[in-house]
């Protein structure tokens, strides 16, 4: 078990430190309204007063529900200022475009959204002098269960050495909103889609091998199969005569 009182004290300076390093006026984060954003953005708060969540819907209507409601939320309890970027029609206009040059595959399609959310948050970013946050976390990463260039992008990330379960705990030590912590964890890249029921594997077997090595035979087959597959994701790109 964590002590999270001084996770979030060595979370937060170093946060700090990235701001200096970087020379940069604030901070800007996706806020989704789910238990990873909410985290961040709240460690973001407690680390630079100038911090600011974008809520970006894309497509699919539980951005316009609940995680409209959650995002803000989050952002009335900890006073962390929102914007409302709804991505859908500019989303729908650009799979327009590409469909007359090619096939969407359902590899391709959902990843769009992710990708246009970053490059939203880095035209933020570059505009007004702000790092952009990642929120991705441990057990994601692992299994690559987030998009290249996508949410996976970001100039530094304060959770993601923390599994799904230690997120939880984390913003139970913060006293975040039942709702948050109770929420069923979904990228929210379509109607009812669900981390686990895409992965086939929970977040439960996930953590027990990222934190003791060991889980059920069966979830270990599929975690293992999941991690092999994104490696890709986790490096950076091959660069001819570059080691």
């Amino acid at each position: 078990m964590r002590d999270y009182k001084i996770e979030t004290e060595k979370r937060t300076q170093f946060i700090r430190d990235q701001l200096k390093e970087a020379g940069a006026q604030g901070i800007v984060f996706g806020n989704s309204g789910g238990k990873d954003s909410a985290l961040v953005g709240i460690l973001c708060k407690l680390a630079c007063e100038n911090t600011v969540g974008l809520i970006m819907p894309c497509g699919s209507s539980r951005n316009y529900s609940d995680d409209i409601s959650d995002a803000l939320l989050v952002s009335r309890l900890y006073r962390i200022e929102a914007r409302k970027v709804d991505l859908t029609s500019a989303a729908e206009e650009f799979k327009r475009t590409l469909r007359e040059v090619t096939g969407l595959t359902a590899a391709a399609e959902p990843n769009i959204a992710p990708r246009m959310r970053m490059t939203a948050l880095y035209a933020v970013s570059a505009s007004e002098g702000r790092l952009v946050a990642g929120t991705d976390n441990r057990s994601e990463r692992y299994i690559g269960y987030f998009t290249k260039w996508g949410d996976g992008a970001f100039d530094f990330n304060p959770i993601s050495d923390l599994t799904v379960t230690e997120i939880y705990e984390f913003l139970k030590h913060l006293d975040a909103p039942r709702r948050i912590i109770n929420k069923v964890p979904s990228a929210g890249l379509y109607d009812g889609q669900t981390d686990e029921a895409e992965l086939g594997v929970s977040y439960t077997s996930i953590d027990k091998l990222l934190l003791s090595g060991k889980c059920p035979s069966e979830d270990m087959e599929i975690i293992s199969r999941h991690h092999k597959a994104s490696e890709h994701k986790r490096r950076m790109p091959a660069a001819y005569g570059e080691k």
